[in-house]
């Protein structure tokens, strides 16, 4: 992870200089930097009114380019980065969708649940024709959507009942705002009066309603005691301008950021005494003041300090974060995290993409997780200090000169995705590089072949389906597959059955059980009497009778493990003389005739490491091992359902074990 760290960092720091780089060659070019003022006289009428669109200022009756200039310089400064991001706004020719309410429950979850938006909605009347034409409500989309205005349109058609009780009788034009100044507030209804129907006259309406959300100040004794009142809004902005109404893109930023922030006209334009706001430190109008506990910030003064909607947002989002705003914030740069694996992997294609998905699930589903308890902790009253202390941090680092370029930065990146996503892939594909020439100089074998690497994750897969403590420890195995192809689809269908298996403890009930016996030429009085000494000797072994049947190979390595089976030909029973039953005496042997069919010949239980005892109850397992009753049901009912010695499934027949004393029974010969 830290690895991918670095090269996130090492990726945005490569992003910064390819920033100064452009403003450069920019420079270069033409001589001017995006933060250099522009005089508004060396404009086009043209220009002149894009500028006025971009804040959102209207411009209806003023024909003259005189007027539209004053009209531009009143607003605030004008830069060259500011131009450049309106005229290629203006150029963009892509449209703006609208929303087809559907009925009373469509409209009232986007527009009356929506405590944080505007919205300007055009409703149609049964047999009635709309307000506005096509066009000019085409216009008015992508003219309102520059300030964060969602249009839309109800026909009364799709729900004539909900437009009778509103009163809607007539085509007419809607526009929703938030009521109070609290976050979540209410939303309040405003219809549309005019006579005229025209996209500036709309527009002009649309600014006054959201323009009386925001305080306005028209004389300065107001101000001084707004000024030196304390009151729930921590961060207050001013702006101190000679207009009749604030622009449209500060009061749609005051809807946006209810709660938050207050926003707060002072209108100078009557005002004859300034030596009130020289001694607040305002020598220039128009002027954005941001007033924070930590003191007074100019707003305009920095690189990407623009006048206009996206600019202030991105300024004042670094200054006052909602949570959703952080934790959308570090989803992105876990991603972006994330897919450096998709670099760094080296290998087949197949591979890479597949590390990518896992490193993707893994890095999310941390994230997700280490933010619930965060949410837990911020609702708690007592951490308000932390919470503090931590938005202080936040404005102390942006607003500063650095902090400054990285939003301008940002908002430069997020205009131009393209650039940004091939800059990243460049910069992956330099890691790439990079990446192979250090493994190559180490002499790492990679699998660059993607039936090679497929073939390889295919057996890993079924090693971790059969063995997955072996398959984790790299250790060599056989197969369960090609004994029992039967048991490969099972685990397949359900992958966590060795986890956490789901079977019925039924079957136990119907494994054979019998009792252990001993062939002896004496008594159990006699045997009994033994004396210690022989009872402490050390383990000794009878000879068996040869056998003339043969086994095969595979039921001789099914032999190899600790309960020995029957061997061909001169085999041998070993048993301990530290046991109390069937010692090791010339005359004493199991009697396996008791013993079923299918099972291996032992005379110890691998759960306990205890030989047999004379008459102790024995249970076997469908793969032929055997072991005490009390030892192997305890064993199952745990949730073992396989055999401590072969894993094999307990309850899953196997193909039956020739006991070669049952053949020797019915041999001819």
């Amino acid at each position: 992870m830290w690895l991918r760290l670095a090269f996130l960092l090492l990726y945005f720091l490569a992003l910064f200089v390819l920033a100064r780089v452009f403003e450069a060659a920019v420079w270069y070019e033409t001589g001017f930097f995006a933060s250099q003022l522009v005089d508004p006289v060396a404009l086009s009428f043209r220009k002149l009114r894009t500028i006025l669109e971009g804040r959102g200022l209207a411009y209806a009756g003023l024909l003259e380019k005189k007027d539209v200039r004053q009209l531009v310089q009143k607003s605030g400064d004008l830069m060259e980065g500011e131009l450049y991001s309106a005229l290629k706004e203006e150029e963009a020719s892509e449209s703006v969708s609208s929303t087809n309410f559907s009925g009373e429950m469509h409209f009232y979850e986007l527009v009356e649940d929506t405590k944080d938006g505007i919205w300007l909605v055009q409703v149609i009347a049964n047999d009635r024709r709309p307000l506005m034409g096509k066009v000019h409500w085409e216009q008015m989309v992508k003219k309102v959507s520059r300030f964060g205005i969602r249009t839309g349109t109800f026909n009364c058609s799709s729900d004539p009942r909900y437009c009778r009780r509103r009163g809607w009788v007539r085509s007419t034009l809607i526009m929703s705002v938030p009521q109070t100044t609290t976050s979540k507030g209410k939303v309040m209804l405003k219809e549309y009066g005019g006579h005229k129907i025209e996209t500036e006259h709309i527009f002009k309406w649309i600014t006054s309603h959201t323009a009386s959300r925001i305080k306005t100040i028209f004389k300065s004794e107001h101000l001084k005691e707004e000024w030196n009142k304390s009151d729930q809004y921590r961060v207050k902005i001013y702006l101190f301008a000679k207009l009749d109404q604030p622009p449209a893109f500060f009061s749609a930023l005051s809807v946006k950021f209810t709660g938050r922030v207050e926003f707060i006209f002072v209108n100078v334009e009557n005002w004859d005494n300034k030596s009130q706001m020289a001694e607040m430190g305002i020598y220039k109008m128009p002027s954005y003041i941001l007033r924070t506990p930590e003191g007074i910030y100019h707003y305009g003064n920095n690189t990407g300090e623009f006048i206009s909607l996206h600019a202030m947002d991105s300024f004042l989002r670094s200054l006052q974060p909602e949570v959703n705003d952080l934790f959308v914030l570090s989803l992105v740069l876990v991603n972006l995290m994330a897919w450096m694996d998709l670099f760094i992997t080296q290998g087949a294609t197949i591979k890479r993409f597949v590390v990518l998905i896992s490193t993707l699930g893994t890095y999310n589903s941390l994230l997700i997780i280490s933010w619930l308890p965060v949410l837990g902790f911020l609702q708690l009253p007592y951490l308000d200090g932390v919470y503090e202390c931590s938005l202080k941090l936040f404005r102390y680092s942006n607003t500063t000169t650095l902090a400054s370029w990285v939003r301008a930065d940002w908002i430069f990146y997020s205009s131009h995705p393209a650039l940004f996503l091939s800059t990243y892939l460049g910069h992956g594909l330099l890691i790439d590089y990079f990446e192979k020439k250090r493994r190559h100089h180490n002499n790492d074998e990679v699998n660059s072949n993607n039936l090679e690497w497929l073939s390889s994750l295919w057996d890993w897969y079924t090693s971790y389906l059969f063995h997955p403590i072996a398959s984790f420890q790299e250790f060599p195995f056989e197969s369960d597959w090609d004994e029992d192809p039967g048991l490969f689809l099972e685990h397949l269908a359900f992958p966590a059955l060795w986890l956490h298996p789901l079977i019925p403890t039924d079957y136990i009930k119907n494994l054979p059980v019998w009792r252990f016996k001993c062939l002896s030429g004496h008594s159990e009085e006699e045997m009994v009497e033994i004396s210690p000494s022989e009872s402490d000797s050390d383990c000794e072994c009878k000879d068996v009778p040869s056998r003339s049947t043969k086994v095969s190979e595979d039921e001789h390595s099914t032999l190899q493990n600790p309960c020995e089976g029957v061997l061909p030909q001169s085999a041998k029973i070993c048993s301990c003389a530290k046991a109390r039953s069937c010692r090791a005496v010339e005359d004493t042997e199991p009697d396996w005739s008791v013993w079923p069919a299918t099972t291996l010949h032992c005379t110890e239980c691998v759960v306990c490491l205890e030989n047999f005892e004379n008459r102790c109850l024995l249970m076997g397992l469908p793969c032929g091992h055997v072991f005490h009753e009390n030892c192997i049901v305890t064993w199952l009912v745990g949730g073992q359902h396989c055999c401590p010695v072969c894993r094999w499934a307990s309850y899953k027949k196997k193909k039956p074990y020739i006991n070669l004393s049952a053949l020797s029974n019915h041999n001819p010969f």
